[in-house]
């Protein structure tokens, strides 16, 4: 598997000028599940603030975020999320959500690839996932440190794409 394929799949789906909302997803009282929380709150400091970007740190329930999403009438959103792979722990993915429909075991509510298609269906806008993959879920588990460096490879990456606000 391509290590850093997932930044490519990043770079292509990305474009100047777009309004892009990246949504932190997981739990984090769940050890790794809290990646894209992570993430997302790291975006917040990382980040200049700027019109067209939306962070937001949607926790297990990404659904709870709607009203935002639809205030701000993304073009793409980022879902950045835990998820089980078959990977080695800290392994990062571009994940299709399409291909996810009727997956295995999920810390939300609503599963990912149902938001995903209501999110695109209801905004007009396209939906991707970052898959981060966790060593351990456990409840109150620590975070691992191949998901901590998945974590800051992930943010690394987007800051280096996204980091200086359109003109």
């Amino acid at each position: 598997m391509c290590k850093l394929c997932w930044t490519v799949k990043l770079k292509q789906a990305l474009n100047p000028g777009q309004r892009i909302a990246i949504l932190g997803v997981g739990h984090e009282l769940r050890g790794d599940d809290a990646a894209g929380v992570l993430v997302a709150r790291e975006l917040h400091t990382a980040l200049p603030a700027h019109d067209n970007l939306l962070i937001i740190e949607a926790g297990p329930l990404p659904e709870n975020h709607t009203g935002a999403l639809r205030r701000f009438a993304p073009d793409v959103v980022v879902l950045v999320d835990a998820a089980l792979m078959q990977a080695e722990a800290g392994a990062v993915n571009w994940i299709d959500w399409r291909i996810i429909a009727g997956g295995g075991p999920s810390t939300h509510t609503l599963p990912l690839h149902v938001f995903a298609r209501y999110v695109e269906d209801e905004f007009g806008c396209t939906v991707h996932i970052i898959g981060i993959q966790p060593e351990n879920n456990a409840l109150l588990a620590e975070l691992s440190e191949p998901v901590q460096m998945a974590v800051q490879s992930v943010v690394g990456e987007i800051v280096n794409w996204m980091g200086t606000p359109p003109v």
